[in-house]
Protein backbone atom coordinates (compact mmCIF):
# COMPACT_ATOMS: atom_id res chain seq x y z
CA UNK A 1 0.00 0.00 0.00
CA UNK A 2 1.18 3.63 -0.62
CA UNK A 3 0.82 6.52 1.03
CA UNK A 4 -2.18 8.90 0.64
CA UNK A 5 -2.24 10.49 -2.85
CA UNK A 6 -4.49 13.19 -3.94
CA UNK A 7 -5.84 12.15 -7.41
CA UNK A 8 -6.20 15.80 -8.75
CA UNK A 9 -2.94 17.48 -7.63
CA UNK A 10 -1.34 14.46 -8.87
CA UNK A 11 -2.20 15.11 -12.03
CA UNK A 12 -5.29 12.65 -12.86
CA UNK A 13 -7.30 15.48 -14.44
CA UNK A 14 -4.71 16.57 -17.09
CA UNK A 15 -2.67 13.27 -17.60
CA UNK A 16 -5.00 10.40 -16.14
CA UNK A 17 -2.95 7.10 -18.37
CA UNK A 18 0.44 8.61 -17.05
CA UNK A 19 -0.63 8.85 -13.49
CA UNK A 20 -2.40 5.37 -14.14
CA UNK A 21 0.90 3.81 -15.19
CA UNK A 22 2.57 5.27 -12.31
CA UNK A 23 0.26 4.00 -9.50
CA UNK A 24 0.01 0.77 -10.97
CA UNK A 25 3.41 0.10 -10.73
CA UNK A 26 4.26 1.33 -7.82
CA UNK A 27 1.30 -0.93 -5.75
CA UNK A 28 -2.39 -2.19 -7.02
CA UNK A 29 -4.14 -0.87 -4.31
CA UNK A 30 -3.44 2.86 -2.93
CA UNK A 31 -4.81 4.86 -0.38
CA UNK A 32 -6.49 8.00 -1.78
CA UNK A 33 -7.97 11.49 -1.53
CA UNK A 34 -10.68 11.09 -3.67
CA UNK A 35 -12.87 13.30 -5.53
CA UNK A 36 -14.33 15.64 -2.91
CA UNK A 37 -11.54 15.75 -0.93
CA UNK A 38 -12.83 12.53 1.37
CA UNK A 39 -10.23 9.14 1.82
CA UNK A 40 -10.57 6.17 -0.99
CA UNK A 41 -9.10 3.05 -1.76
CA UNK A 42 -7.83 2.96 -5.87
CA UNK A 43 -7.68 -0.50 -7.19
CA UNK A 44 -5.59 -0.23 -10.53
CA UNK A 45 -4.33 -4.08 -12.25
CA UNK A 46 -6.80 -5.65 -14.04
CA UNK A 47 -6.98 -9.14 -12.14
CA UNK A 48 -8.20 -6.90 -8.94
CA UNK A 49 -10.38 -4.23 -10.58
CA UNK A 50 -12.00 -7.60 -12.84
CA UNK A 51 -12.86 -9.47 -9.58
CA UNK A 52 -13.97 -6.58 -7.36
CA UNK A 53 -16.47 -5.71 -10.18
CA UNK A 54 -18.05 -9.13 -9.60
CA UNK A 55 -17.30 -9.33 -5.57
CA UNK A 56 -20.88 -9.51 -3.93
CA UNK A 57 -19.00 -8.65 -0.97
CA UNK A 58 -18.59 -4.83 -2.46
CA UNK A 59 -21.68 -2.88 -1.74
CA UNK A 60 -23.13 -0.24 -4.32
CA UNK A 61 -25.49 0.46 -1.24
CA UNK A 62 -24.36 3.82 0.36
CA UNK A 63 -26.32 2.66 3.42
CA UNK A 64 -23.27 0.58 4.05
CA UNK A 65 -20.38 3.23 4.18
CA UNK A 66 -19.03 4.78 6.73
CA UNK A 67 -19.21 8.48 7.69
CA UNK A 68 -17.04 10.83 6.02
CA UNK A 69 -16.13 8.42 3.15
CA UNK A 70 -16.97 9.46 -0.44
CA UNK A 71 -20.32 8.84 -1.54
CA UNK A 72 -20.71 10.19 -5.32
CA UNK A 73 -23.40 12.34 -6.36
CA UNK A 74 -25.62 13.77 -3.82
CA UNK A 75 -28.65 13.48 -4.85
CA UNK A 76 -32.23 13.89 -3.46
CA UNK A 77 -34.25 10.46 -2.66
CA UNK A 78 -36.75 10.94 -5.82
CA UNK A 79 -33.39 10.71 -8.14
CA UNK A 80 -30.87 8.62 -6.18
CA UNK A 81 -33.03 5.57 -5.59
CA UNK A 82 -31.42 3.87 -8.93
CA UNK A 83 -29.73 0.88 -9.95
CA UNK A 84 -26.11 2.50 -8.99
CA UNK A 85 -26.86 2.34 -5.64
CA UNK A 86 -28.64 -0.92 -5.38
CA UNK A 87 -27.36 -4.34 -4.82
CA UNK A 88 -29.56 -7.19 -5.11
CA UNK A 89 -32.30 -8.39 -4.92
CA UNK A 90 -33.84 -4.73 -5.72
CA UNK A 91 -31.23 -4.29 -8.03
CA UNK A 92 -32.34 -7.98 -9.82
CA UNK A 93 -35.57 -6.93 -9.88
CA UNK A 94 -35.34 -3.05 -11.46
CA UNK A 95 -33.19 -4.52 -14.34
CA UNK A 96 -35.29 -6.93 -14.97
CA UNK A 97 -37.82 -4.63 -15.76
CA UNK A 98 -36.12 -2.26 -18.25
CA UNK A 99 -33.63 -4.72 -19.04
CA UNK A 100 -35.82 -5.93 -22.13
CA UNK A 101 -35.76 -2.26 -23.43
CA UNK A 102 -31.60 -2.58 -24.16
CA UNK A 103 -31.01 -6.12 -25.06
CA UNK A 104 -29.12 -6.35 -28.44
CA UNK A 105 -32.18 -7.32 -30.89
CA UNK A 106 -34.46 -4.49 -29.59
CA UNK A 107 -30.95 -2.12 -29.70
CA UNK A 108 -30.55 -3.10 -33.51
CA UNK A 109 -34.23 -2.10 -34.34
CA UNK A 110 -33.18 1.26 -33.48
CA UNK A 111 -30.44 0.87 -36.31
CA UNK A 112 -31.85 2.99 -38.99
CA UNK A 113 -33.53 5.70 -36.77
CA UNK A 114 -29.87 6.45 -35.34
CA UNK A 115 -28.60 6.38 -38.94
CA UNK A 116 -31.17 9.35 -40.11
CA UNK A 117 -30.39 11.30 -37.47
CA UNK A 118 -26.40 10.80 -37.78
CA UNK A 119 -26.87 12.04 -41.60
CA UNK A 120 -29.47 14.63 -40.60
CA UNK A 121 -26.64 16.56 -38.36
CA UNK A 122 -23.80 15.90 -41.13
CA UNK A 123 -26.25 17.62 -43.69
CA UNK A 124 -26.59 20.38 -40.75
CA UNK A 125 -22.59 20.91 -42.10
CA UNK A 126 -22.35 21.36 -45.34
CA UNK A 127 -19.99 20.08 -47.55
CA UNK A 128 -16.92 21.66 -46.57
CA UNK A 129 -15.69 23.92 -44.01
CA UNK A 130 -14.78 23.35 -39.80
CA UNK A 131 -16.87 22.88 -36.61
CA UNK A 132 -16.80 21.83 -33.16
CA UNK A 133 -17.77 18.14 -33.78
CA UNK A 134 -18.72 17.38 -30.32
CA UNK A 135 -21.44 20.38 -30.40
CA UNK A 136 -22.10 19.57 -33.87
CA UNK A 137 -22.61 15.81 -33.89
CA UNK A 138 -21.21 14.15 -30.93
CA UNK A 139 -23.42 15.76 -28.49
CA UNK A 140 -26.85 15.43 -29.94
CA UNK A 141 -26.92 12.58 -31.55
CA UNK A 142 -27.19 10.35 -28.16
CA UNK A 143 -29.33 13.30 -26.44
CA UNK A 144 -31.83 12.95 -29.64
CA UNK A 145 -31.55 9.14 -29.44
CA UNK A 146 -32.31 8.27 -25.42
CA UNK A 147 -34.94 11.34 -25.87
CA UNK A 148 -36.58 9.73 -28.43
CA UNK A 149 -36.34 6.06 -26.76
CA UNK A 150 -37.71 7.72 -23.66
CA UNK A 151 -40.45 10.50 -24.99
CA UNK A 152 -38.49 13.39 -23.90
CA UNK A 153 -40.27 16.46 -25.88
CA UNK A 154 -37.56 18.46 -27.75
CA UNK A 155 -37.68 22.06 -26.08
CA UNK A 156 -35.87 20.12 -22.89
CA UNK A 157 -33.48 18.45 -24.41
CA UNK A 158 -31.05 20.97 -24.78
CA UNK A 159 -31.98 22.06 -20.47
CA UNK A 160 -30.93 18.60 -19.78
CA UNK A 161 -27.47 18.49 -21.57
CA UNK A 162 -26.68 21.38 -19.68
CA UNK A 163 -27.52 20.34 -16.29
CA UNK A 164 -25.87 17.32 -17.19
CA UNK A 165 -22.05 19.12 -17.68
CA UNK A 166 -22.78 20.69 -14.30
CA UNK A 167 -23.08 17.38 -12.60
CA UNK A 168 -20.22 15.47 -14.16
CA UNK A 169 -17.37 18.07 -14.30
CA UNK A 170 -18.78 20.88 -11.36
CA UNK A 171 -17.11 23.94 -11.30
CA UNK A 172 -15.41 25.26 -8.18
CA UNK A 173 -16.67 28.76 -8.78
CA UNK A 174 -20.09 27.70 -8.88
CA UNK A 175 -20.46 25.62 -5.46
CA UNK A 176 -24.57 25.96 -6.07
CA UNK A 177 -24.69 25.01 -9.74
CA UNK A 178 -24.80 21.49 -9.03
CA UNK A 179 -27.66 21.63 -6.45
CA UNK A 180 -29.50 23.75 -8.72
CA UNK A 181 -29.03 21.52 -11.82
CA UNK A 182 -30.48 18.68 -9.40
CA UNK A 183 -33.77 20.82 -8.95
CA UNK A 184 -33.89 21.76 -11.82
CA UNK A 185 -33.92 17.77 -13.03
CA UNK A 186 -35.89 16.79 -10.21
CA UNK A 187 -38.59 19.07 -11.30
CA UNK A 188 -38.70 18.51 -14.87
CA UNK A 189 -38.93 14.86 -14.20
CA UNK A 190 -41.66 15.43 -11.64
CA UNK A 191 -43.57 17.42 -14.29
CA UNK A 192 -42.72 14.86 -17.38
CA UNK A 193 -44.00 11.50 -15.88
CA UNK A 194 -46.97 13.22 -15.09
CA UNK A 195 -47.43 14.34 -18.36
CA UNK A 196 -47.21 10.83 -19.52
CA UNK A 197 -49.55 9.38 -16.81
CA UNK A 198 -52.30 12.26 -18.52
CA UNK A 199 -51.23 11.63 -21.88
CA UNK A 200 -49.25 7.79 -22.43
CA UNK A 201 -47.13 7.64 -25.85
CA UNK A 202 -45.07 4.71 -27.45
CA UNK A 203 -41.99 5.14 -25.22
CA UNK A 204 -39.98 3.38 -22.88
CA UNK A 205 -40.83 6.34 -20.25
CA UNK A 206 -44.44 5.60 -20.64
CA UNK A 207 -44.27 1.76 -20.87
CA UNK A 208 -42.32 1.66 -17.10
CA UNK A 209 -45.28 4.36 -15.73
CA UNK A 210 -47.06 1.40 -17.04
CA UNK A 211 -45.68 -1.07 -14.82
CA UNK A 212 -45.32 1.16 -11.84
CA UNK A 213 -49.13 2.14 -12.18
CA UNK A 214 -50.19 -1.69 -12.55
CA UNK A 215 -48.48 -2.59 -9.79
CA UNK A 216 -49.58 -0.09 -7.21
CA UNK A 217 -50.59 3.16 -6.80
CA UNK A 218 -49.68 5.97 -8.72
CA UNK A 219 -47.92 8.85 -6.73
CA UNK A 220 -47.43 9.23 -3.04
CA UNK A 221 -45.34 5.89 -1.76
CA UNK A 222 -41.59 6.41 -2.15
CA UNK A 223 -38.51 4.39 -2.44
CA UNK A 224 -38.96 0.70 -0.30
CA UNK A 225 -42.78 0.99 0.32
CA UNK A 226 -44.06 -0.94 -2.18
CA UNK A 227 -41.29 -3.66 -3.07
CA UNK A 228 -43.19 -7.31 -2.13
CA UNK A 229 -43.63 -8.03 -6.00
CA UNK A 230 -40.96 -9.22 -8.23
CA UNK A 231 -42.06 -6.96 -10.99
CA UNK A 232 -43.22 -3.47 -9.30
CA UNK A 233 -41.86 -0.15 -9.12
CA UNK A 234 -41.75 2.49 -6.40
CA UNK A 235 -42.08 6.15 -7.33
CA UNK A 236 -38.87 7.17 -6.41
CA UNK A 237 -37.87 3.95 -8.78
CA UNK A 238 -39.56 5.33 -11.23
CA UNK A 239 -38.53 8.58 -11.77
CA UNK A 240 -34.41 7.68 -10.72
CA UNK A 241 -34.77 5.01 -13.57
CA UNK A 242 -35.87 7.86 -15.80
CA UNK A 243 -32.93 9.87 -14.37
CA UNK A 244 -30.18 7.09 -14.97
CA UNK A 245 -31.49 6.06 -18.51
CA UNK A 246 -31.27 9.40 -19.61
CA UNK A 247 -28.14 10.57 -17.66
CA UNK A 248 -26.42 7.71 -18.93
CA UNK A 249 -27.45 7.19 -22.26
CA UNK A 250 -26.23 10.41 -23.00
CA UNK A 251 -23.05 10.93 -21.43
CA UNK A 252 -20.80 7.92 -21.86
CA UNK A 253 -21.90 7.93 -25.44
CA UNK A 254 -21.12 11.73 -26.29
CA UNK A 255 -17.19 11.27 -24.99
CA UNK A 256 -17.13 7.74 -26.33
CA UNK A 257 -17.49 9.14 -29.83
CA UNK A 258 -15.67 12.25 -29.35
CA UNK A 259 -12.15 10.39 -27.93
CA UNK A 260 -13.05 7.78 -30.56
CA UNK A 261 -12.69 10.39 -33.89
CA UNK A 262 -9.75 12.04 -31.86
CA UNK A 263 -7.96 8.41 -31.30
CA UNK A 264 -8.81 7.99 -35.15
CA UNK A 265 -7.48 11.28 -36.43
CA UNK A 266 -4.20 11.27 -34.24
CA UNK A 267 -3.53 7.76 -35.51
CA UNK A 268 -3.49 8.10 -39.77
CA UNK A 269 -2.77 4.22 -40.28
CA UNK A 270 -5.82 3.10 -38.47
CA UNK A 271 -8.00 5.49 -39.71
CA UNK A 272 -6.89 4.71 -43.14
CA UNK A 273 -7.68 0.96 -42.35
CA UNK A 274 -11.03 1.49 -41.48
CA UNK A 275 -11.54 3.59 -44.40
CA UNK A 276 -10.66 0.80 -45.89
CA UNK A 277 -12.92 -2.16 -44.45
CA UNK A 278 -15.97 -0.21 -42.64
CA UNK A 279 -17.00 -3.60 -41.74
CA UNK A 280 -14.15 -3.60 -38.68
CA UNK A 281 -16.27 -0.73 -37.20
CA UNK A 282 -18.16 -3.23 -34.78
CA UNK A 283 -14.56 -4.73 -33.30
CA UNK A 284 -13.33 -1.36 -33.33
CA UNK A 285 -15.67 0.37 -30.52
CA UNK A 286 -14.39 -2.29 -28.54
CA UNK A 287 -10.99 -0.92 -28.95
CA UNK A 288 -12.00 2.48 -28.77
CA UNK A 289 -13.94 1.79 -25.71
CA UNK A 290 -10.76 0.05 -24.16
CA UNK A 291 -7.91 2.51 -25.11
CA UNK A 292 -9.66 5.35 -24.19
CA UNK A 293 -13.20 5.01 -22.60
CA UNK A 294 -15.34 7.62 -21.02
CA UNK A 295 -15.74 6.07 -17.39
CA UNK A 296 -12.64 6.34 -15.65
CA UNK A 297 -13.57 4.94 -12.37
CA UNK A 298 -16.48 2.43 -11.93
CA UNK A 299 -19.21 3.62 -9.60
CA UNK A 300 -17.80 3.80 -5.94
CA UNK A 301 -18.06 0.30 -3.72
CA UNK A 302 -18.44 -0.20 0.25
CA UNK A 303 -17.00 -3.60 1.60
CA UNK A 304 -19.76 -5.08 3.77
CA UNK A 305 -17.00 -6.88 6.02
CA UNK A 306 -13.10 -6.10 5.74
CA UNK A 307 -11.93 -7.10 2.18
CA UNK A 308 -8.45 -8.24 1.23
CA UNK A 309 -7.28 -6.65 -2.48
CA UNK A 310 -3.96 -7.69 -3.84
CA UNK A 311 -2.80 -8.71 -0.04
CA UNK A 312 -4.59 -5.45 0.89
CA UNK A 313 -6.98 -5.80 3.47
CA UNK A 314 -9.91 -2.66 3.18
CA UNK A 315 -12.04 -2.28 6.24
CA UNK A 316 -15.51 -2.88 5.90
CA UNK A 317 -17.68 0.37 5.02
CA UNK A 318 -14.57 2.77 3.46
CA UNK A 319 -14.58 3.70 -0.21
CA UNK A 320 -13.72 1.46 -2.54
CA UNK A 321 -12.78 2.85 -6.25
CA UNK A 322 -11.93 0.91 -9.42
CA UNK A 323 -9.77 2.15 -12.23
CA UNK A 324 -11.67 0.60 -15.68
CA UNK A 325 -9.21 3.10 -17.08
CA UNK A 326 -6.22 1.57 -15.52
CA UNK A 327 -7.24 -1.89 -16.13
CA UNK A 328 -7.83 -1.47 -19.57
CA UNK A 329 -4.07 -0.10 -19.95
CA UNK A 330 -2.78 -2.66 -17.80
CA UNK A 331 0.29 -4.67 -20.15
CA UNK A 332 -0.81 -7.71 -18.01
CA UNK A 333 -3.86 -8.33 -19.74
CA UNK A 334 -3.44 -5.88 -22.89
CA UNK A 335 0.15 -6.44 -24.12
CA UNK A 336 1.56 -3.06 -25.50
CA UNK A 337 -1.67 -1.43 -23.84
CA UNK A 338 -0.61 2.33 -24.49
CA UNK A 339 -0.85 1.38 -28.11
CA UNK A 340 -3.95 2.32 -29.99
CA UNK A 341 -4.59 -0.90 -32.36
CA UNK A 342 -7.70 -1.53 -33.96
CA UNK A 343 -6.38 -4.95 -34.89
CA UNK A 344 -5.75 -5.75 -31.00
CA UNK A 345 -8.34 -8.33 -29.74
CA UNK A 346 -9.91 -5.84 -27.13
CA UNK A 347 -12.13 -8.16 -25.82
CA UNK A 348 -12.11 -8.97 -21.82
CA UNK A 349 -11.85 -4.77 -21.49
CA UNK A 350 -13.40 -3.81 -18.14
CA UNK A 351 -14.83 -0.15 -19.81
CA UNK A 352 -18.09 -1.15 -19.73
CA UNK A 353 -17.97 -2.64 -16.44
CA UNK A 354 -18.42 -6.84 -15.63
CA UNK A 355 -20.31 -9.02 -13.12
CA UNK A 356 -24.26 -8.03 -12.49
CA UNK A 357 -23.51 -4.45 -12.60
CA UNK A 358 -22.47 -4.49 -16.39
CA UNK A 359 -23.58 -1.85 -18.29
CA UNK A 360 -26.70 -1.75 -18.96
CA UNK A 361 -27.23 0.47 -22.26
CA UNK A 362 -24.11 -1.34 -23.61
CA UNK A 363 -25.63 -2.43 -26.84
CA UNK A 364 -26.89 1.11 -27.21
CA UNK A 365 -23.41 2.94 -26.82
CA UNK A 366 -22.33 0.31 -29.06
CA UNK A 367 -24.71 0.60 -32.01
CA UNK A 368 -24.39 4.29 -31.48
CA UNK A 369 -20.52 4.70 -31.75
CA UNK A 370 -20.61 2.15 -34.51
CA UNK A 371 -23.20 4.25 -36.55
CA UNK A 372 -21.88 8.02 -35.47
CA UNK A 373 -18.27 6.75 -36.94
CA UNK A 374 -19.54 4.95 -40.06
CA UNK A 375 -21.01 8.18 -41.13
CA UNK A 376 -18.42 10.47 -40.64
CA UNK A 377 -16.17 7.99 -42.52
CA UNK A 378 -18.52 8.18 -45.31
CA UNK A 379 -19.79 11.50 -44.89
CA UNK A 380 -16.44 13.37 -44.66
CA UNK A 381 -13.25 11.51 -46.09
CA UNK A 382 -11.17 14.73 -45.65
CA UNK A 383 -11.46 15.18 -41.65
CA UNK A 384 -9.10 16.37 -40.13
CA UNK A 385 -7.84 17.61 -36.27
CA UNK A 386 -7.79 21.98 -37.02
CA UNK A 387 -4.97 22.82 -34.57
CA UNK A 388 -2.74 21.25 -31.96
CA UNK A 389 -3.81 18.02 -30.51
CA UNK A 390 -2.08 19.23 -27.39
CA UNK A 391 -4.38 22.88 -27.31
CA UNK A 392 -7.58 20.47 -26.74
CA UNK A 393 -9.13 20.96 -23.44
CA UNK A 394 -10.92 18.03 -21.75
CA UNK A 395 -13.44 17.99 -19.05
CA UNK A 396 -11.99 18.61 -15.48
CA UNK A 397 -13.73 15.77 -13.79
CA UNK A 398 -12.49 12.46 -12.51
CA UNK A 399 -16.06 10.76 -12.67
CA UNK A 400 -15.77 10.90 -16.82
CA UNK A 401 -13.17 11.69 -19.77
CA UNK A 402 -14.01 13.80 -22.52
CA UNK A 403 -13.59 16.74 -24.62
CA UNK A 404 -15.19 19.60 -24.07
CA UNK A 405 -14.20 20.60 -27.70
CA UNK A 406 -13.17 18.95 -31.01
CA UNK A 407 -12.84 21.32 -33.95
CA UNK A 408 -11.90 19.34 -37.00
CA UNK A 409 -12.05 20.79 -40.76
CA UNK A 410 -13.86 18.41 -43.15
Amino acid sequence: MSTDQDLVTDGLLTHPYAVYDRLRDTAPVHRVTGPDGSPAWLVTRYDDVREALANPLLSLDKRHALPGGYKGFALPPALDANLLNMDPPDHTRIRRLVGRAFTTRRVEQLRAPIRRTADHLLDALGAHGGTDLIAAYAAPLPITVICDLLGVPDGHRRDFRAWTDVLVAPDPARPQAAKEAVVAMLGFFTQLIADKRKEPADDLLSDLIAVRDESGSTGNDRAGSDRAGSDRLSEDELMSLAFLILFAGYENTVQLIGTAVLALLQHPDQLAALRADPTRLPAAVEEFVRYDGPALLAIRRFPLEDVTISDVTVPAGETVLLSLAAANRDPRRFPDADRFDLGRDATGHLALGHGIHYCLGAPLARLETEIALAALLERLPDLKLDGDPGDLRWRPSLRARGLLALPVTY
